[in-house]
């Protein structure tokens, strides 16, 4: 069993950055893909960026391209979302997500964090 853990987000004004972190403890994360999840109020959830097992491989949503960087240090069993150029429109409470399946197109992952609110101020 895996348990995961966000943590970093906050209030930054729009223009800023933020690091989200999610931290597995329980089991090793090494063997499992990550995705990164937001979900705003009212809206439903959507995909950020996912990151493979090895980290060679990542995707990201369009509407992050360029912005977001997802990584993960497995030595440390802990993957990261680097967020520069906030805007207002990504305010959002986000996942982390595991699956040593790989990404479930489902949403049926094995383990999900609990959430981290992101606020981005204009």
């Amino acid at each position: 069993q895996v348990q995961l853990e966000e943590s970093g987000g906050g209030l930054v004004q729009a223009g800023g950055s933020l690091r989200l972190s999610c931290a597995a403890s329980g089991r090793t994360l090494r063997n499992s893909h990550v995705d990164w999840f937001r979900q705003a109020p009212g809206k439903e959830r959507e995909f950020v960026a996912g990151i493979s097992f090895n980290g060679a491989n990542t995707a990201y949503a369009d509407s992050v391209k360029g912005r977001f960087t997802i990584s993960r240090d497995n030595a440390k069993n802990t993957a990261y979302l680097q967020m520069t150029a906030l805007k207002p429109e990504d305010t959002a409470v986000y996942y982390c997500a595991a699956d040593p399946r790989g990404p479930q197109l489902s949403g049926a992952y094995a383990y999900w964090g609990q959430g981290t609110q992101v606020t981005v101020s204009s």
